[in-house]
């Protein structure tokens, strides 16, 4: 019995061993900053005023022209420019530590910083002569589930960060990775195009971000143990707890309410991407393209086909499959014609539409190459009359001078590889000119064509 108990005594040292390396790998008490130390970091970053709040005008002018001209990278430079992440982590922190003072503030601190956000962004996208939203601001307009989860484990990356001794990049980096400003520029590119669906979807995604965020912070504040504000009064302390408690439940119900019809229609929209690629595979017959309206009642799979045209029992077949694969309250809507030429038109109209845009481009490229020419040419005729009269006026001014022309030439530097343009001037004389009247010429020459540099050649 004692030789039956010591192998299993041996199992259990040897896991309690385990778990003990395994709590010690993931103790996120190792190297963790003074708790007090903590919530005065986060709650200095809470307030904007002064040179915060300039930053923030001017991050957010960057990140509308990124988004604007359809640049990732501008956009990614702004949002590693702005401060958002302050009073945002400053609500979680404030609702983990019960501190109603703490919250009031972070709060009127994240408005003034959104209402600024949008201001601004609006002026911008006012007065922008390029309107067409691209691809970067149309990302901004609906949240997906994606959004949700690295907003969520983005903010729990932050506070921890946060609460470190070393303080590391990671709070910049949440706030590129969950995208706060860029939401807030695509709102305020709603406002200013009057576009109301561009404004509630990009507003509602940095809601989704902002509440996740602090949530984030929150959970880590309580799993940590962080000390709570005392108050002296005990009444006024359980009035305080109540405020954040309410605070916390209207917050986080109504965005796990949100994230979770977030997450179902994600979901409805993969599965349905998947029946169209899956049932609708013909010879003769092809998808256009596909549409699927998840907000709309009832659910819609729009599809375009062309092609030969499908019977009406192959249609009332996939319509029978769509909903033996789970897609009640669906429709399925199929548009095709009888003869393929409706379709037809359509292809040829994207096509005709491919090709003229294409053609813009290079019409508006050939129309730079032109000006450009042209310019060329012009600067080539004024220089040549210029040299006649030059060459008259100069031999006034030094009657030994036998022959001068006037030119433009285009210059190479091989060293820091750049091609420029310089006016040169040969100049023969009957004697040697002495170094004076060199100058006096070579001065002379500058006034007389306005250019900076002129490259003097005498015989």
């Amino acid at each position: 019995m004692m030789e039956e108990a010591n192998p299993r005594k041996k199992r259990s040292n040897r896991f309690i061993r385990f778990l003990l390396y395994i709590r010690d790998r993931f103790d996120l008490q190792e190297g963790k900053e003074d708790e007090l130390e903590t919530i005065v970091y986060i709650s200095k970053n809470v307030e904007f005023r002064g040179a915060n709040l300039w930053i923030l005008i001017f991050a957010i002018f960057v990140a509308s022209v990124g988004l604007n001209v359809n640049s990732t990278a501008v956009v990614i430079g702004a949002m590693l420019i702005s401060p958002l992440m302050g009073p945002i982590m400053g609500i979680g922190m404030a609702a983990g530590i019960n501190d109603f003072d703490l919250l009031k503030r972070s709060l009127r601190n994240l408005a003034v910083a959104v209402f600024i956000a949008i201001l601004t962004s609006s002026i911008y996208f006012t007065f922008t002569p390029l309107d067409d939203a691209q691809s970067e601001l149309l990302a901004r307009t609906e949240p997906t589930i994606w959004d949700v989860l690295i907003a969520l484990f983005g903010g729990l990356a932050g506070i921890v960060a946060g609460s470190r001794k070393e303080k590391s990049n990671a709070i910049p980096g949440v706030a590129i990775a969950t995208a706060l400003m860029p939401p807030l520029c695509t709102a305020g590119y709603g406002l200013a195009t009057m576009n109301l669906y561009y404004f509630i979807g990009a507003f509602y995604l940095f809601f989704i971000n902002s509440v996740f965020i602090s949530l984030s912070t929150y959970l880590i504040v309580r799993f940590m143990k962080y000390p709570k504000k005392e108050f002296l009064d005990a009444k006024k302390e359980k009035r305080v707890q109540t405020y954040i408690t309410i605070f916390t439940i209207l917050t986080i119900v109504p965005s796990v309410y949100l994230a979770y019809g977030i997450v179902v229609r994600s979901i409805w929209e993969e599965q349905a991407k998947t029946f169209v690629q899956n049932e609708f595979v013909y010879p003769k017959t092809q998808v256009l393209s596909a549409d699927f309206f998840y907000s709309q009642e009832p659910k819609t799979i729009q599809i375009n086909l062309i092609g030969e045209r499908l019977p009406d029992t192959e249609i009332t077949k996939l319509q029978e499959q769509a909903i033996a694969q789970g897609f009640v309250n669906t429709e399925l809507k199929i548009n095709q014609s009888g003869s393929g030429q409706t379709d037809l038109n359509l292809l040829r109209s994207d096509i005709l539409k491919d090709l003229y845009e294409r053609n813009e481009r290079l019409i508006q490229d050939k129309d730079a190459k032109i000006q450009l020419l042209e310019r060329e040419v012009a600067n080539y005729g004024q220089v040549r009359v210029l040299g006649n009269e030059i060459a008259q006026e100069a031999k006034v001014n030094h009657p030994d001078l036998k022959k001068f022309t006037l030119n433009r030439s285009m210059i190479t530097d091989l060293e820091n590889k750049t091609t420029d343009t310089l006016l040169i001037a040969y100049a023969e004389f009957g004697k040697k000119p002495t170094s004076g009247d060199t100058n006096k010429l070579l001065n002379w020459l500058k006034l007389r064509t306005k250019s900076d540099t002129v490259a003097l050649i005498l015989q």
